[in-house]
């Protein structure tokens, strides 16, 4: 367990360099966002066409190995998956800017680029989430993932801060130099983190169907945990639909040059960082499972303030309703990231994670293609309208469980309760 300081995690070694491991290769992965459309738009002359499907391949890895990733990182040592995926995304990367000086970099090749990018981030971030209850302990979860959410939210910030001006500077294809650099950096620092887990052990003969069911019914059948998937895939489809018409509507309705729209924009890691800095303390005075609701409670409704905009400093002021989106959104993804994983079975935190994150953004695409579908018949303004009561209304799930009352992180005998119920399953 960690020692008790001032800087509470902060002040522990293997902590403290899985939070500079992902301050680095968040950064990385922030100016990729950036810099990899930008190869394809400036360096290769891609259609609009071409770059939608940059962009769905960046996505895609959830789809294809969404689920299958969790029973494979049960099966691992997660601090193992988080050095070669690191490691093995920093090589790829590498390969643009080499294939961009050979004269052989082709959209082609950005598309398997970005597909096996986006396949290793998945297992990254199954990883990831799976991992904190081993380095941290559960006790100390809450405020592990509110420390890694500041760093995240930090990064948000200055990535395509820092992206623009090299991009500027060096090109695309070699700022993604920066990128690869940055992973780099990262799987080294992991690999010196010293605390090792134990190697899962089996449970009967490994087979792959049989180990995705459990992880499905799992979460399913447990009522926390279905709520929180359920609100989180409500809110993602129409959190998508309206980032879809958003840039529309500001470009094309409010007027805003490119620097205007990055001034806007930059509201929401803002808030991401204020909530990311706050969410302990706001999660011990609300209630660890109430403030998963009330976050969004909160702060969805604050969106409806940018189709009320106008042309001109109001729409500057409605940019608070998307800092607000952001601060309740981080308050609530670090109370409900906290709850799940210590409600989850060590053994099933892998196939707990891939299965909320499939479920989560099952929907993306389909909330993205609505979003334009419903910008061609109502608007750009009308699309956000419609985004903003949907986010409003993914508090439902939460509300009408046993989150709505819930105060603390569930209790030790919870935990055992939650083993044994994974145990029968497996049965």
């Amino acid at each position: 367990m960690p020692k008790t300081s001032r800087l509470g995690l902060l002040a522990d070694r293997d902590f403290g360099r899985l939070f500079a491991a992902t301050a680095l290769g968040q950064t990385g992965d922030r100016i990729i966002f950036l810099a990899l459309p930008l190869v394809a738009i400036v360096a290769l002359r891609a259609d609009e066409l071409q770059v939608g499907l940059l962009a769905a391949m960046t996505t895609a890895g959830s789809l294809l190995v969404g689920l299958p990733a969790g029973a494979w990182v049960d099966r691992m040592r997660k601090r193992s998956v988080l050095i070669t995926t690191d490691l093995v995304r920093a090589v790829i990367l590498l390969t643009v800017p080499i294939a961009w000086w050979a004269g052989l970099l082709t959209i082609w090749w950005l598309y398997l680029v970005a597909l096996a990018h986006g396949v290793l981030t998945v297992f990254f971030d199954v990883a990831f989430v799976s991992y904190l209850p081993h380095l941290v302990g559960r006790g100390h979860l809450v405020e592990g993932n509110s420390k890694l959410s500041a760093i995240r939210s930090v990064t948000s910030i200055g990535g395509p801060t820092a992206a623009g001006p090299l991009v500027g500077l060096v090109g695309a294809p070699a700022t993604l130099l920066a990128s690869s650099a940055g992973m780099a950096v990262s799987g080294l620092l992991a690999i010196t983190i010293r605390k090792r887990e134990p190697k899962p052990e089996p449970v009967g003969r490994p087979r792959l169907g049989r180990e995705i069911r459990e992880g499905l019914k799992f979460v399913l059948r447990h009522p926390a945990l279905r709520a929180i998937m359920l609100g989180d895939a409500i809110f993602n489809f129409f959190l998508v639909m309206y980032q879809t018409m958003l840039l529309v509507f500001l470009e094309r309705e409010m007027g805003l040059t490119s620097f205007g729209i990055g001034l806007v924009l930059s509201a929401m890691g803002c808030g991401a960082l204020l909530g990311a800095l706050s969410a302990t303390a706001v999660s011990k005075r609300v209630g660890q499972g109430r403030v998963i609701w009330l976050a969004s409670l909160a702060t969805c409704p604050l969106t409806a303030l940018m189709p009320l905009a106008r042309p001109g400093w109001s729409v500057y002021g409605a940019a608070v309703g998307l800092a607000g989106l952001s601060l309740g959104g981080v308050v609530r993804v670090v109370a409900q990231s906290s709850l799940q994983q210590a409600l989850t079975p060590d053994r099933l935190l892998g196939r707990m994670s891939a299965t909320a994150r499939f479920v989560s953004w099952g929907g993306v695409p389909l909330g993205g293609l609505l979003g334009g579908v419903s910008g061609s018949l109502f608007g750009a303004a009308g699309t956000l309208w419609a985004g903003a009561a949907g986010m409003t209304l993914s508090v439902l799930p939460a509300f009408l469980s046993p989150l709505r009352a819930l105060r603390a992180l569930p209790s030790a005998a919870m935990a055992d309760a939650a083993t044994a119920t994974a145990g029968s399953l497996a049965r």
